[in-house]
């Protein structure tokens, strides 16, 4: 690779990352704003900004007024609350692994967004840039085998605050995030099994073929609908939040980060919310046909009753990357409405419904569509 090549892949994970960032942090406002309105509350309103001097009164009236009604500046006072509190590590436990936990539990979940791929390819500094951090082969054994890591930081937690009750809260966790581990990898295979590869780009593009005399497009939920509910029910359990936040059930059980503070307690909490936004990419690359919009080709529409609208390149290159964000958002915003609608699940049906449930639903799913692979097509 050239010194432009090293550039433009530093520039696509630069983009990637803080756009997962700044997500990540108003993601923390819009799910209590959702649950606000769910639950017909006014919502987060209180964290807000004015500047002092009667010269900026217009400025405060048309620009932080409105900022600060909706609540938008509360992720920034979390922040700060983050930094400002005492960073305690218990006497008795391992300072280095207990610092080392948030850390890889972090950097594990931002790794899988490397392979995911969020547009096709675009024209630009005279090449065709694959607007993906990294074009890899196996490119769903790397997200997963990237995001699987992030159990060791769960394990860690428990076991360097020295607390019984946090180790066998990281445990606990564990246990969860393996079981559905397992589950995950065998509701992708039926995809694999149809779009006859393991580079996510390649699935993304398989899926803009076309159904039914080319009227319904080739998306992953249309090909696998039973997976796509299993995936997503294994998904929110992955990532830990409700009905299935038993290792993080504060409020009933002891939790593998009891014993951490400061900005360490913020990172655990923060990577909750980019599980949750992986879980989302995945489902839209894997499922709803990623950055792909309907009868949208390299040079505009194409619709199936026979008319065309030509588009410009870099029109289309924004039109798919506009959708692909799009559907993240709204899949996300899925995920919150479930977490605000059902109860929470006890330990023992949680397990049973990984193990007895989608466990071998998605077996026999797998098993039809390899006939389905074998024998009809």
């Amino acid at each position: 690779m050239d010194i432009l090549g090293i550039i433009i892949t530093f520039g696509l994970a630069l983009i990637v990352n803080q756009t997962v960032m700044i997500y990540a942090a108003l993601h923390t406002w819009i799910e209590r704003k959702q649950s606000a309105l769910m639950q017909d509350r006014v919502g987060a309103n209180r964290a807000h900004i004015t500047l002092p001097w009667k010269w900026a009164a217009p400025i405060n009236w048309l620009i932080f007024a409105p900022l600060n009604g909706l609540g938008l500046f509360h992720p920034i006072a979390d922040a700060i609350k983050m930094f400002m509190k005492e960073d305690y590590v218990p006497p008795s436990g391992d300072k280095f692994l207990h610092t080392l936990a948030p850390f890889l539990s972090l950097t594990c979940c931002f790794l899988g967004f490397a392979a995911i791929p969020f547009g096709d390819t675009l024209h630009l500094f005279g090449r065709d840039i694959n607007l993906q951090v990294a074009s890899i082969n196996v490119g769903i054994l790397y997200v997963f085998s990237a995001a699987s890591l992030g159990v060791y930081g769960v394990i860690l937690a428990g076991f360097a605050s020295n607390n019984n009750y946090a180790f066998i809260g990281s445990m606990r966790a564990a246990s969860q995030m393996l079981a559905y581990e397992l589950v995950l990898g065998l509701t992708i295979l039926g995809i694999v099994l149809i779009y006859g590869s393991l580079d996510m780009q390649q699935i993304v593009r398989g899926q803009g073929e076309y159904l039914l005399w080319g009227w319904v497009p080739k998306w992953g939920i249309v090909v696998q609908p039973i997976s796509f509910f299993l995936f997503l029910a294994a998904g929110i359990a992955e990532s830990k939040r409700i009905p299935f936040d038993l290792p993080e059930a504060e409020s009933e059980i002891v939790g593998y980060f009891t014993e951490y503070s400061s900005m360490k307690f913020g990172m655990f909490f923060f990577t909750d919310f980019i599980e949750t936004i992986l879980i989302a990419a995945l489902t839209v690359t894997l499922f709803l046909g990623g950055w792909q919009v309907p009868y949208l080709l390299r040079d505009g529409f194409h619709f199936p009753w026979g008319s065309m609208i030509h588009l410009p390149a870099t029109c289309v290159s924004l039109m798919q990357i506009g959708a692909y964000m799009f559907k993240v958002v709204a899949v996300c915003w899925l995920l919150m409405t479930i977490r605000w609608t059902l109860p929470r699940f006890r330990y023992d049906q949680l397990m049973d419904m990984a193990w007895k449930g989608i466990f071998p639903i998605a077996i026999v799913s797998l098993i039809i569509t390899a006939a389905f692979v074998v024998f009809v097509r």
